[in-house]
């Protein structure tokens, strides 16, 4: 080939080079199992909801679909639940609303018993929940079915979703890895149901908001992208305890401080007589954003006299005493501020949830069975969950349903610098340039300001600090934790906005 003949190379001789060289999010693939292979089980059931006025139909069904490599063999076995109002008028097109939860190595029944599916998990008392069976089920009132049909997935590895024989745990347990299987999942989902004109949505929690991000840059397609031009965009994106990037600058504790000041409000650590919460969180707010940034800008610099001011006023506002924001450099973590906040009384509160609280004696020190609220929430929700799929909808897999799985996918996980290693970086760009491609995306981010583990100020900073249009940006605070539908009043809310969110991002 002469000089002249590369000057008229095809267009996509440079990309096919570039592409040789990275690794693919979405691997190439038979399109159906080898002859021989066993068939996906499928479960279907019908119910109904009433949902204010509104009397809903709806058909349940839990679906596995195979992942196969290139010669056919399953690879990955994704089981996922979706359910789908029966009692609308002929071509009526409903969005769908793909659901996940985080981890990574989280199964969705968070959010599926907690807020968006037809049944959900019943307490009395949200912060007290029964920690021993019986537990309770109670129709949803605030599920989203009404608006949108919904689809719960879980990845590999999680829920009944499983790595095969013929899969490598390394080509499933990564960002781009997930976001590839996803991908996947909701273009052969759509192609499965015939949802091609329905608006689509993604909700995402806690990692499941990275999930989304990485999936909706991926979902148009492209050499870099999944390989091929799917051309499959997105009306909406959901963020639920945002952790696309967190504390991604020097600035984190002041980010942090807003939500520290609301919990000590809450448990009556502070002066509040009289202070409301929002005032209290507002005046947190207003010195986070001048005084204590400028003194964590200036570091050792700062005067002695100043540093002593920055720490009285940090403990008036977090219910700390001033001696131990000192010794911590004015910089209180989490781990700390659940710790000291009710030591005093010989309490923890919970990071996941701040309003629980637990002795901090005989203390384990598992960073999650240990928070006093992941240790007493969880019991409920996988009790129900199982009931509500094994029992009321008789689903008969025979294989047991993992609400998180920590040391085989977790501790596996690849961030970008191989598995194990933690190493996360921003994805928040990821969302900047899905709403780049699609002028139409909205984006939805909501946060509890008891939630010590995604803060509140971290979802503003994330926000206000990327590539976001504030015109198609909706953020929304509740008075909960990092599962903000955690309490009726909370979930009521959550779910009223959600409605209006879909309804307005579904408009032609």
């Amino acid at each position: 080939m002469n000089r002249n003949d590369r000057t008229h190379a095809p267009w996509w001789a440079g990309a096919a080079a570039l592409m040789a060289m990275v690794q693919l999010s979405l691997p190439l693939a038979a399109e159906t199992p080898a002859e021989g292979a066993p068939p996906a089980q499928r479960f279907e059931a019908t119910g109904e909801l009433r949902i204010d006025d509104d009397r809903i139909h709806y058909r349940a069904l839990v679906e596995e679909s195979l992942l196969v490599d290139d010669g056919g063999q399953p690879t990955a076995s994704l089981v996922s639940t979706s359910y789908l109002r029966t009692d609308t008028a002929k071509g009526t097109e409903r969005p769908v609303l793909f659901v996940f939860n985080g981890g990574p190595g989280s199964a969705g029944l968070w959010l599926q018993m907690g807020l968006v599916g037809p049944r959900r998990v019943d307490f009395d008392d949200p912060v007290h929940p029964p920690t021993v069976p019986p537990y309770r089920l109670t129709d949803n009132a605030e599920s989203l079915l009404d608006v949108a049909d919904v689809v719960i997935f879980d990845p590999p590895g999680t829920g009944f979703s499983r790595v095969l024989e013929a899969g490598k745990p390394e080509d499933f347990y990564g960002v781009q890895q997930d976001a590839g299987v996803t991908v996947r999942f909701v273009r052969d989902w759509i192609r499965r149901h015939g949802r091609w004109n329905a608006p689509r949505f993604l909700m995402g929690e806690s990692y499941g908001t990275i999930r989304a991000a990485v999936v909706a840059k991926l979902l148009a397609g492209g050499p870099f992208g999944s390989g091929s031009m799917d051309g499959l965009t997105l009306n909406g994106v959901i963020l639920l305890g945002q952790a696309m990037d967190r504390n991604a600058s020097g600035f984190g504790p002041a980010n942090d401080l807003p939500s520290f000041a609301a919990t000590a409000w809450y448990h009556g650590a502070v002066d509040n007589a009289g202070v409301s919460l929002e005032a209290h969180v507002a005046a947190a707010q207003a010195f986070a954003g001048s005084e204590y940034v400028e003194a964590l800008f200036a570091g050792h610099r700062l005067a002695a006299e100043q540093r002593t001011r920055v720490a009285e006023r940090i403990a008036e506002l977090i219910g700390l005493p001033a001696d131990l924001v000192l010794e911590h450099d004015l910089r209180v973590s989490a781990d700390t501020f659940s710790k000291h906040l009710l030591s005093a009384d010989g309490r923890q509160v919970g990071k996941y949830d701040a309003r629980f609280a637990l002795p901090l004696a005989a203390s384990g020190k598992d960073p999650v069975a240990d928070d006093p609220a992941m240790g007493q929430y969880v019991p409920a929700f996988v009790a129900a969950l199982n009931l509500h799929l094994r029992d009321e909808l008789a689903v008969s897999l025979d294989r047991p349903y993992f609400a998180i799985e920590f040391r085989k996918v977790n501790a596996r996980w690849d961030y970008g610098s191989g598995p194990g290693v933690f190493s996360p970086s921003s994805h928040a760009s990821d969302l900047a340039v899905a709403m780049r491609r699609n002028p139409a995306l909205q984006l939805f981010v909501g946060t509890g300001w008891y939630d010590l583990v995604t803060t509140v100020g971290d979802a503003e900073y994330t926000v206000a600090h990327n590539d976001f249009p504030p015109e198609r940006v909706t953020m929304k605070t509740y008075e909960s934790g990092h599962m903000p539908y955690l309490g009726d009043e909370s979930r009521r809310r959550l779910s009223a906005d959600l409605r209006v969110f879909i309804m307005a991002a579904s408009l032609p």
